[in-house]
């Protein structure tokens, strides 16, 4: 995930762009929600009078509501008269936000949505229902690879737990991670001159990694050591975080958008919102982009195992593992709907996770609590991703087109593109 954090100046909304009126009004009013949502301002680095502004007016929900309506008003009042795709996109992306904003209000104000209703609401997508038959297809392909007595939920923690990477040694995987990432990443993409992150270990949090973006082409990525950290994770997490992920989506806004295009709507990030399932999307879609085919495999046996004191020649199996288990993802999507609907309680979406994600006990009970935080915003790691592979290979963005695919990447994450336009 990314979050939040402030202080840098974006460009001023000049009177010579009216979108620019209208943008610096949603700035304004996604700090207002954020007065009443402790969540929901993920990034800005906006003028920091305007956050102050916001703290010190603390503005009723209905008065926000009802400016956001005039917004969108406004939006569809003015429909864009320009060739310039990235003008089109902006409009469309104002007013498909301002009405997640009016959704997110409603919903703090008490409105029930049922899980596809928020969804569709908040992030403008809806994740597909699949029934136990879909999962328990994938799961009859682990007995294969995983053989044994006892469940295979535990068949498959106990066999991961031989991949954990020992705390002493955890950084040292990282740095390495995230070196071979960036390096990968600048072959393909301009980065902003100045941009980095630093790296923190924490506990205690209802996720595993979370970028909070500065500003200024800088992040602080926070790792959480909370349960153990597999070594899958270090590649994994320095992509979706950091290169070519959150970091680099959040830094080529700031610099293509903010900075030289002058919008100041980038420069504020709510997370409940259509943006998210881009973000989202694009930084686990950046693992495939980094390290096609057998690249991530190769680089792991060669660099990673041997750094955290694993036994290279198990990183194939172990490998394979991951692959079939991530093919479990939209488990925790059916956990998500089914719980949130109120038609299992937190203790069966657990055990539910249990079952047809094969996650640890005490990973699965971490995730019911991310559920609980941040609701349908769990569509957003795997449908996003999905929609944003279509989306790229849809544009010549194929695996064995890689110089193509970074192309269009680059294009997507320095784009106001919604998810309703990847399809």
């Amino acid at each position: 995930m990314i979050g939040c954090a402030v202080h840098r100046t974006a460009p001023s909304a000049g009177d010579h762009d009216p979108m620019n009126r209208i943008a610096e009004s949603y700035v304004k009013l996604v700090l207002a929600v954020g007065q009443h949502d402790a969540d929901y301002v993920d990034a800005y680095y906006g003028p920091p009078e305007w956050r102050a502004e916001a703290e010190e007016r603390k503005r009723p929900l209905p008065e926000i509501r009802a400016e956001a309506e005039a917004l969108i008003a406004d939006l569809q009042a003015r429909p864009p008269q320009t060739a310039d795709e990235l003008v089109r996109l902006r409009h469309q992306y104002l007013l498909r936000q301002l009405q997640s904003m009016v959704s997110r209000i409603d919903m703090l104000a008490g409105k029930k949505l049922t899980f596809d209703e928020e969804t569709r609401a908040l992030y403008d997508a809806v994740a597909p229902t699949l029934d136990a038959s879909h999962f328990q297809r994938i799961l009859d392909q682990l007995e294969t690879v995983v053989p044994g007595d006892g469940p295979l939920a535990q068949r498959v923690e106990a066999f991961r737990q031989g991949f954990v990477i020992p705390r002493e040694r955890l950084d040292a995987v990282f740095k390495a991670a995230i070196d071979e990432c960036r390096r990968r990443t600048r072959e393909h993409i301009e980065l902003p001159a100045g941009e980095s992150f630093a790296v923190e270990y924490v506990t205690g949090k209802s996720w595993s990694a979370y970028n909070w973006y500065k500003g200024g082409f800088h992040s602080l990525i926070q790792v959480n050591t909370e349960l153990p950290v597999f070594v899958d994770r270090a590649i994994d997490l320095a992509c979706h975080e950091g290169y070519p992920g959150h970091h680099v989506y959040n830094a080529l806004l700031e610099k293509h958008l903010v900075r030289d295009r002058g919008w100041p709507e980038f420069s504020v990030y709510p997370l409940f919102s259509p943006q998210s399932l881009i973000a989202e999307g694009t930084a686990n879609f950046g693992i495939e982009v980094a390290f096609p085919g057998g690249e991530r495999t190769a680089f792991e046996h060669a660099t990673l195992f041997p750094l955290a004191g694993l036994d290279p020649a198990k990183a194939a199996t172990y490998a394979e593992v991951q692959r079939l288990v991530q093919m479990l993802s939209y488990a925790g999507n059916e956990a998500a709907r089914r719980y949130l609907n109120g038609e299992i309680s937190r203790e069966d979406a657990a055990t539910w996770l249990v079952r047809y994600a094969l996650m640890a006990p005490e990973r699965a009970a971490q995730r019911v609590r991310f559920m609980d935080q941040y609701r349908g915003y769990v569509i957003n790691y795997n449908l996003g991703q999905d929609l944003v592979r279509q989306y790229i290979e849809s544009r010549g963005g194929t695996a064995d087109q890689p110089a193509k695919r970074w192309q269009e990447f680059a294009k997507l994450i320095s784009s106001p593109r919604l998810p309703s336009g990847l399809k």
